[in-house]
């Protein structure tokens, strides 16, 4: 049978062993990265029991983007269906030959054993109904 990994999509740099979570280092991490000048600002962080509301980012208005040409769009949203469908493909990880082989032969035993049931049920039933019907 082949072995089945999972794998679990987590932040590299933002593992459970590398955060501390106390009040204290917080504060401590929070005052050396705003440096001498906003020490003021840091003095305002909220302990363990308050939540830290995150502020959304301004976003800055940009030249409109126009549609592209209306024959042409067909072909721009296969282009970007494409261009998703090629990094999906390679997030996966394939198998390796070994167990490639290992599934191929899987489903010929179960093929085969699917076959020898369905060819006795229906020499059963062919028995059966020549002894009712003959």
């Amino acid at each position: 049978m082949a072995k089945i990994t999972r794998i679990k999509a987590k932040d590299p740099g933002n593992s459970a062993k590398d955060v501390d979570t106390s009040a204290e280092n917080t504060h401590k991490t929070i005052v050396k990265a705003s440096g001498k000048a906003n020490q003021k600002k840091a003095d305002t962080v909220p302990t363990s029991t308050e939540k830290a509301v995150k502020k959304p980012k301004k976003v800055e208005k940009t030249e409109k983007t126009s549609k592209p040409f209306i024959l042409i769009r067909p072909f721009v949203a296969f282009g970007r269906y494409l261009h998703a469908s090629w990094l999906e493909i390679r997030q996966v990880r394939w198998p390796s030959r070994k167990a490639t082989w290992k599934m191929v032969a899987a489903i010929f035993v179960y093929t085969g054993l699917f076959i020898a049931i369905i060819m006795l049920l229906d020499a059963l039933f062919t028995w059966l109904f020549g002894l009712i019907l003959g």
